[in-house]
């Protein structure tokens, strides 16, 4: 049996990066004989959020309650899982790669001596059960052996499409209230504050993006770089040190902490392509390197380059582009 840790939002909606979890071991359950797949909440379970999970195939839901589920634990989401898995005898136990999905299931790891894959983003054996992984950022892939059970792994976001099951799960509820060590409870959620709005779906949804780094010069130097963005009806993206220096706001920002991004085109335009940055910007289909240094990252990785200051050639290309507009 396959279980599965499933985030709910707020207002009890599977999360996208769960049902794409649940998508994906579907498939592994299929590719070993049909074994049955089933999904873990914590806090109560209604009708709709049973009937959503069973329409992606899960037999049973169980719905981990109780005073330790009032708020976030990872030692105690772990152990509620734990408990799960010991009585059905599971032999995978994954969740979506998000942050709660990696700290819980690194607890389940722990817990039960075994090794851990975090952000899998598919599998090419059932025995030895062997997956591949992004590392480095999603820089790189690596293969793992996951021999022993139960298999412990987190699913990399958006590596699967989620898409319900052609015949949906039972979907029978089953409502667990697992003991709970209070060594368990003592690092928890107590309080959360609201986040400042993400502003970075345009950036991450466009598909030519026109990027920036300290080459720009100062918060003033974007003005050629926004116009070519304009004309090219893209979006602007930018470097983490453009960022930290107060040029350009957050939410504009391409990287490992920043967002990642897939378009058909990028302009990376004076990035030297950091790791940091590389990791964001790995996705792209062409990448078109403006730069002084043809050594650079950014410039030796690139599909195509020109060598030279942006200063220079980006008003050369708007002025060509308005040229032949007319």
């Amino acid at each position: 049996m396959i279980v599965v840790l499933v985030e709910v939002t707020p207002a009890g909606e599977v999360v996208e990066t769960s049902r794409e979890a649940m998508t994906f071991a579907r498939d592994l359950a299929g590719a070993g004989g049909g074994v049955p797949v089933d999904a873990v909440v914590v806090g109560h379970a209604d009708d709709a959020l049973v009937g959503t999970l069973a329409s992606y195939g899960a037999r049973r839901v169980h719905a981990l309650t109780g005073p330790a589920y009032d708020s976030f634990s990872g030692a105690a989401w772990a152990a509620g899982l734990l408990e799960v898995r010991e009585r059905s005898g599971s032999v995978v136990v994954t969740a979506a790669g998000t942050a709660r999905g990696n700290e819980v299931l690194a607890h389940v790891a722990a817990r039960s001596g075994l090794p851990m894959a975090a952000n899998v983003v598919s599998f090419s054996s059932l025995s030895p059960f062997t997956v591949t992984r992004q590392v480095v950022g999603g820089a790189a892939l690596e293969e793992m052996s996951l021999a022993q059970r139960p298999a412990i792994f987190t699913l990399a976001g958006h590596a699967v499409e989620a898409t319900p099951a052609a015949t949906a799960g039972a979907g029978e509820l089953v409502v667990e209230t697992p003991d709970v060590a209070d060594a368990d409870l003592l690092a928890r959620v107590v309080s959360t504050e609201e986040p400042e709005p993400d502003l970075s779906g345009t950036l991450k949804s466009a598909r030519v993006v026109v990027g920036a780094g300290r080459g720009a010069g100062s918060a003033e130097g974007f003005d050629d770089i926004l116009e070519l963005t304009e004309l090219l009806g893209g979006s602007l993206g930018v470097s983490r040190v453009v960022t930290s220096l107060g040029w350009r706001p957050h939410h504009e920002q391409v990287g490992q902490t920043g967002s990642r991004i897939s378009p058909d085109l990028y302009i990376p335009c004076g990035i030297s392509g950091a790791i940091q940055h590389w990791a964001g910007c790995s996705s792209a289909k062409a990448i078109l390197a403006i730069n002084t240094d043809p050594d650079a990252p950014m410039v030796t990785r690139a599909t195509h380059a020109v060598i030279g200051d942006l200063h220079e050639v980006v008003p050369a290309i708007n002025a060509e582009i308005r040229r032949r507009r007319g």
